[in-house]
């Protein structure tokens, strides 16, 4: 596949995943898809169980990618995701709170499917804005 090819793959996993649900975005993605995390690696079920139970807690979420460069058979992105908490999300009572994080991705395409991605997410900075996990430098 092109560069051009592969962003556009980025491009609609997002715009299938807004428009039609988890399931439709995870058509893109290969049965030996994995996601590299600093917490660890997910497979391709684990990754759509967490966001099966993300949607819900952010029902408005929008994610924005604001910039995307690539190479190859790889695409660098950076995403920004903004919602608000009326959901329950990992044993954390609905807040209110409208919350926003920045995420970077680097994809692998392989056959016109996301095979594996490395990812680093501001999650620490999620929870402080949820009110369970205090600021940097605070107790």
């Amino acid at each position: 596949m092109s560069i051009k090819e592969n962003k556009a793959l980025i491009l609609r996993f997002y715009d299938l995943f807004k428009r039609k649900g988890v399931d439709a975005g995870y058509e893109l993605f290969a049965p030996e898809y994995i996601l590299h995390s600093p917490t660890g690696d997910m497979s391709r079920e684990q990754v759509k169980q967490f966001d099966t139970m993300l949607v819900p807690a952010f029902p408005d979420a929008i994610c924005t990618i604001n910039d995307m460069v690539a190479e190859g058979d790889k695409v660098a992105f950076r995403v920004n995701a903004r919602g608000t908490h009326t959901g329950p999300f990992m044993s954390i009572a609905p807040t209110g709170k409208k919350v926003e994080m920045n995420n970077t991705y680097i994809a692998k395409i392989v056959g016109n499917k996301l095979v594996e991605q490395w990812g680093t997410t501001e999650f620490p900075l999620l929870m402080q804005q949820l009110g369970v996990m205090p600021p940097m430098g605070q107790k």
